[in-house]
């Protein structure tokens, strides 16, 4: 029974984290495209929304129930033997880090300069400079190829190190790219990231 709840547990974790990290996503888009401020406070709202209301509590419920599986059902430390289980256990410790200090951080900072420019009825330069931190920015459009790569590790269960290693390239790629060329895409579209920014 324990083993059952364990797995559905799990499974709700991870429905949960992937909901809430999809909405982030979409809504971090939202404020890219958003021309007026209301618009771009809405977005940031949601944005922190989805992260205490799905994406804390599915990592949350993740890390009980993956440790309760480990313990219980894989022989404790012979996990060590297993590549797909050693990577989605490293991975997730790297979100859930990452997540907890320099996304989390970074969207707190945002959700703040946004009360302050409502407060001012404009776009303020700190946002529009906070808009363009290529750090928080990289870790935030990680979130999603990890998650991707721990759901196939866990579902493949490849017995080398080859899945991961080239699953992790290609989140570090597609990343990289979305960092690169989706700010550009709605900056060029404007001439500038915000309007009434300068």
């Amino acid at each position: 029974m324990l083993y059952e709840l364990s797995r559905f547990g799990h499974f709700v974790g991870l429905m949960l984290i992937s909901a809430g990290l999809i909405g982030v996503f979409i809504f971090d888009v939202r404020t890219r495209q958003a021309r007026t401020l209301p618009v771009f406070a809405e977005a940031v709202r949601a944005i922190g929304i989805f992260y205490d209301g799905l994406v804390a509590p599915g990592a949350i419920l993740l890390l009980a129930s993956g440790t309760v599986l480990i313990v219980y059902f894989h022989d404790g430390w012979g996990f060590l033997e297993q590549p797909w289980l050693v990577g989605m256990i490293a991975l997730f410790l790297f979100e859930f880090v990452e997540g907890n200090t320099i996304t989390r951080v970074y969207f707190m900072k945002l959700g703040r300069l946004t009360r302050e420019a409502e407060k001012l009825g404009r776009f303020t330069p700190e946002i529009d400079a906070a808009r363009q931190e290529k750090v928080p920015t990289f870790t935030h459009f990680l979130d999603l190829p990890i998650v991707f790569l721990i759901v196939s590790l866990g579902a493949l269960r490849p017995s080398s190190w080859t899945h991961f290693t080239v699953g992790l390239l290609a989140a570090i790629i597609v990343a990289t790219t979305l960092t690169i060329f989706l700010p550009r895409l709605f900056r060029s579209r404007s001439g500038g990231l915000l309007p009434g920014s300068s």
